[in-house]
């Protein structure tokens, strides 16, 4: 074998995606500690595949995807995917872009679920610190490393929307602006520098310092096996796969490891570490360390469906990423948050329409859908106790009614917004679900074989209250049961927020390397 890299450091962090790429940059400004970053994906770093946001649809289902199937769905479709990150900036890398601060009143529901020190008021900080944005308001950051922009109106089709949308009773309404909006349209703010070029949590946190910074050690295409633990159930380090994909190393932390590989990776680490649910560790023969049965439970996601039209006129030939427009819409009287979520496509979306038979065109444009504030709660567990396997994800997609009911109310509202005045010289024929299904039942069948996901699972190890038995993690992070062991990224949180998560994924990491730099 070649000579061993160096095998100790301060800090591990495992996993180069949205949070772990802004842990290991954050705690590596102090040049007084030391720092490793594993990754098992390959580099972004002059890659225009990953770099290009444009390009971010040829990202699903390719090399840079772990490509989780999903089990058998007794309510929703089983032959949907989730697309998980597999390269440097996770899934900040892989996606489309949308930024989105998370409203108030989900930041504040965190705290009053007993994530102490997580309110508005503590996090709305950490947006502002991250972010250079183009919007106006004093609230907003004008210096920090990711680049916000919002998206330019030039796709017509989707002006001619924006004023459906109105004439529904949906008004243009700005986005990020510290007020949460419950029933509203725009163009997306997105994470993207004017150039085209994503500006994801490896672009803005890592590139600027990757061989700049002698105490940081970014790893690339090595996958962790498991977490080391000693007798007193300290966690001393990690061992991982090394780039020839035969020899197992072992790199050590003097002060903590952060794990940050996301909704399903992090909890699929820690089972395979002796850290889940007893009865479960022992089916798949492994020695359970610490039982800890929230691990792996509380799975949520917002489920997507689809409703597409073949289009008049030509649709756009470029965009900023394809997916420029937000819809936030309230399905009943009250609400605080929006439970309803359409993102607009100017492309045609039949990744799960066409193998059921329903037609396509190659100039289309749809909504899709989704619950922002799903129900449905999954599970991820181990299929068996080999890190290389896949692990089961079962999402349980649409077995709460809630959820049933308001993406079904969402395609009624799509084609009561397509039939505005305003879409009439672009909307033609209704290629999915097509004009003739209408019923609940017909509704309904047709979410169940043809919907999709936003790709955002999350809350699999999430944070609690420190006496919630339920909760993995306290306010800080901590993993419980054991010392030295931190998790930052999506599993984290205690419920999804209500919109796309990638900033507050970010902005967890900026927390988690406050906490550990304040000593708490």
């Amino acid at each position: 074998m070649p000579d061993a890299p160096i095998g100790e450091f301060d800090y591990v962090v495992v996993g180069g995606g949205t949070a772990g790429a802004v842990v290991a940059a954050r705690l590596s400004e102090d040049p007084a500690v030391t720092v490793c970053l594993l990754e098992a994906g390959p580099s972004d770093v002059d890659d225009p595949n990953v770099l290009r946001l444009d390009r971010w649809m040829g990202l699903l289902e390719s090399g840079y995807d772990w490509d989780y199937p999903v089990e058998p769905q007794e309510s929703g479709n089983s032959f949907m995917r989730h697309a998980r990150a597999r390269v440097l900036g996770g899934c900040s890398s892989h996606n489309s872009c949308i930024a989105f601060w998370a409203p108030a009143e989900d930041l504040d529901e965190w705290a009053e679920m007993g994530c102490t020190g997580w309110s508005a008021a503590d996090c709305f900080p950490l947006f502002q610190r991250l972010e250079t944005n183009d919007a106006p308001g004093g609230h907003h950051g004008r210096n920090g490393p990711v680049i916000l922009r919002t998206v330019p109106p030039k796709d017509p089709c989707g002006v001619a929307l924006l004023e459906a949308c109105a004439d529904s009773g949906i008004p243009t309404t700005p986005f990020n602006t510290g007020k949460t909006v419950i029933r509203g349209a725009n163009w997306f703010q997105i994470n993207c520098r004017p150039d085209g070029t994503r500006s994801s949590a490896s672009v803005s946190y890592l590139h600027p310092v990757m061989g700049n910074r002698s105490n940081l050690d970014v790893r690339t295409g090595v996958q962790a096996r498991r977490l080391r633990l000693d007798d007193s159930r300290r966690c001393t380090g990690v061992d991982y796969l090394s780039p020839d994909l035969i020899h197992t190393r072992t790199v050590r932390a003097r002060r903590e490891v952060i794990v940050s590989c996301g909704a399903i990776d992090t909890p699929k680490l820690l089972m395979l570490s002796g850290i889940g649910p007893a009865h479960h560790l022992r089916t798949v023969g492994i020695e359970t360390l610490v039982d800890s049965p929230g691990v792996g439970t509380n799975l949520q996601d917002h489920p997507e469906g689809v409703i597409m039209w073949d289009a008049k006129q030509p649709m756009v030939s470029t965009s900023t990423q394809w997916w420029e427009i937000g819809i936030f819409a309230d399905t009943e009287a009250g609400l605080d948050r929006p439970d309803l979520m359409f993102h607009y496509g100017s492309v045609p979306f039949d990744m799960n329409t066409y193998r059921h038979g329903y037609p396509t065109s190659e100039n289309a444009f749809c909504l899709t859908p989704n619950v922002t504030r799903a129900r449905s709660l999954g599970t991820v567990r181990l299929r068996t106790r080999d890190f290389r396997d896949k692990p089961k994800v079962d999402p349980r997609y649409f077995t709460h009614e809630h959820d049933v009911r308001v993406m079904t109310y969402g395609l009624r509202l799509a084609r009561e917004i397509i039939a505005q005045p305003p879409m009439a010289s672009w909307a033609g024929t209704e290629l999915a679900p097509g004009p003739d299904v209408r019923s609940d039942a017909e509704l309904l069948d047709y979410i169940r074989a043809t919907h999709n996901t936003v790709y955002h699972p999350a809350c699999t190890v999430h944070m609690g209250a420190p006496d919630d038995p339920a909760a993995p993690l306290d306010p800080q992070l901590r993993v419980k049961g054991v010392t030295g062991l931190r998790v930052a990224d999506g599993s984290a949180m205690p419920f999804l927020t209500t919109v796309n998560p990638c900033i507050t994924t970010m902005m967890i990491g900026e927390k988690c390397a406050d906490m550990i730099r304040g000593g708490e």
